[in-house]
């Protein structure tokens, strides 16, 4: 018995300092700028497969992952990243209409969400670390970085002008902060606060302050499965998918309390991402500070902010501070889509920041 009792403890010990192996990992973040640049933690190398024979409708990133994507106008390639993270949109920007003559806009999926490559369902290991290692590689930020510079090659583009929103203008300026000397200009709309966590002001304590006071305690309890780390390995791509279908209702419950309507989304179980979104978590991890990575780069750089968008102006703000020289424009009768409700507005800041970029290239 006494041996039995040894055995059960020397277990106990063993979870007990697993446990804390994988909250320490957690903590930390396991993306870095740089590291994309230098080839480190990527599944393949920064070039992208042949594109002949490929389905038009794709770009091939890499042997087994493919990215839907649609253009709209012609002229000078523009990419556009859309935030969630992982949720696509259903439907190209009216802000962007009047531009179509000068521009060929590209909007993509990313890889994990919509219509591109979803390379996991259910994960069979039980080891937590290796599968957070493998989601971590495969879907995190490293990977979505990696795809813009794949994108840039595949579009014979020595310098690509980006414009990303919320989630995805976090992902244009770290692509900025990987590979300056690849990037013409940045848009950056309502960019999202994550370039330093924990942030002063989350998204998810912002939500909650706004929903009406009889759906808090429902928010609470849903937020408890949201972040679920513990068991996350146990779920499959539908269950985290619909986790943030949840979380877009409550989302627009809140901003609805502003008077402000959330625009259409593709917001079926199929269309965004799961797994890429806690892919994304890991690799920011609890705490980080990436704004240093920004002090010595000089790419033109518009922010734009709406008026009446749930997050502060002083947060959009901040990414002027990354960027030296950058611009600031902020839109009136706004939310968080600007170039949904105030197209007009929206695509006149736009224009003139990329015709003024181009008088100076």
């Amino acid at each position: 018995m006494k041996t039995v009792f040894k055995i059960v403890g020397i277990l106990a010990v063993i979870v007990i300092i697993a446990g804390g192996v994988i909250y320490y990992f957690m903590q930390q973040p396991m993306y870095k700028p740089g590291m994309v640049n230098q080839g480190q933690n990527l599944r393949s190398g920064l070039n992208p497969p042949s594109q002949i024979g490929q389905d038009s409708l794709f770009w091939q990133v890499e042997d087994d992952i493919k990215l839907y994507h649609t253009a709209q106008g012609s002229g000078e390639d523009v990419l556009i990243i859309h935030g969630g993270p992982g949720i696509p949109y259903a439907k190209h920007w009216s802000g962007l209409d009047s531009l179509l003559h000068n521009y060929a806009f590209h909007y993509y999926h990313q890889r994990g969400a919509g219509k591109s490559s979803k390379p996991f369902d259910k994960f069979q290991s039980q080891n937590y670390y290796d599968n957070m290692q493998l989601l971590e590689r495969t879907l995190g930020l490293g990977a979505q970085i990696a795809d813009i510079e794949r994108i840039r090659q595949i579009l014979g583009k020595e310098k690509l002008t980006l414009i990303g929103h919320s989630f995805g203008a976090f992902l244009a300026s770290l692509y900025a902060a990987e590979f300056p000397e690849r990037v013409k200009a940045l848009v950056l709309i309502a960019p999202a606060d994550v370039m330093v966590l924990p942030s002063e002001t989350g998204l998810f304590e912002q939500v909650n302050s706004m929903l009406p006071e009889d759906e808090r305690q429902n928010f609470a309890v849903f937020m408890e499965k949201y972040l679920d780390f513990s068991n996350l390995f146990s779920k499959s791509e539908k269950d985290l998918a619909n986790n943030q279908i949840e979380f877009g209702r409550y989302y627009a419950m809140a901003i609805k309390s502003r008077g402000i309507q959330m625009p259409e989304f593709q917001m079926s179980e199929n269309d965004i991402a799961g797994w890429a979104v806690y892919a994304m978590y890991f690799s920011m991890g609890q705490s980080h500070d990436y704004s240093s990575y920004f002090t010595e780069i000089n790419v033109p750089t518009l922010v734009i902010h709406g008026g009446e968008d749930i997050q502060s102006e002083e947060t959009s703000k901040k990414y002027n501070s990354y960027f030296s020289g950058s611009e600031f424009v902020k839109i009136e009768n706004a939310g968080h889509f600007p170039f949904y409700s105030q197209p007009e507005s929206f695509a006149s800041a736009v224009n003139v920041f990329l015709e003024k970029t181009n008088l100076g290239k």
